[in-house]
């Protein structure tokens, strides 16, 4: 990285002084987690895609959904962990950790989620972000089934492909930025 006081590998700084409601979010963010997630930072050179990033992650990661929190927090933990995102795999390893209090279960997602203890149903949900991830082509009614057969509805199994597909996303931009997760994540919940 060219200067590491910046978020990514680009020369992106952050608007400044930043607008009223971003800086309202960003002290709302280092009240409740203690910092400013770097993702925030690298996006606030550019308000409204700021915005655009913060209200669809909102949105996909915590309103209400027949998915928990921290089963959204598995499935971008998986995908990221296919996808080798750096960034998203200590970001989101870290959520995991803390909201299911296993710090195992946690590692075993960043690893390789087939030998976290799982039930029926986040198995099913993981796989099909795993296939979305992979080999989204594939799919066909039968991986939608799959879900169903697991207690999945429609609306969730919805959530479950724009969750996967947010990560998918997000990890490509990550990794190609060089976006490097805040080092507070790497200590917490274990």
């Amino acid at each position: 990285m060219a200067d590491p006081t910046l978020p990514t590998a680009l020369d992106l700084p952050m608007v400044d002084p930043l607008p009223a409601p971003t800086q309202k979010y960003f002290d709302v963010c280092q009240d409740k987690l203690g910092m400013i997630p770097n993702v925030l930072r690298a996006y606030a050179f550019d308000i409204d895609k700021l915005d655009a990033f913060t209200g669809m992650y909102n949105d996909l990661m915590l309103a209400p959904s027949g998915l928990s929190k921290l089963e959204r927090e598995m499935i971008a933990v998986v995908v990221s962990s296919i996808n080798r995102c750096f960034y998203c795999l200590v970001a989101h390893g870290a959520a995991v950790r803390a909201m299911s209090g296993d710090p195992a279960l946690g590692e075993a997602l960043v690893m390789n989620y087939r030998v976290a203890n799982l039930d029926t149903r986040q198995r099913a949900m993981l796989d099909f972000a795993a296939l979305m991830t992979t080999a989204s082509a594939t799919i066909e009614e039968a991986h939608r089934e799959t879900l169903r057969a697991a207690g999945f509805s429609d609306r969730d199994i919805w959530d479950i492909a724009n969750v996967a597909g947010f990560f998918n996303m997000t990890n490509r931009v990550a990794s190609a930025t060089s976006m490097q997760p805040n080092d507070d994540y790497h200590a917490q919940a274990r």
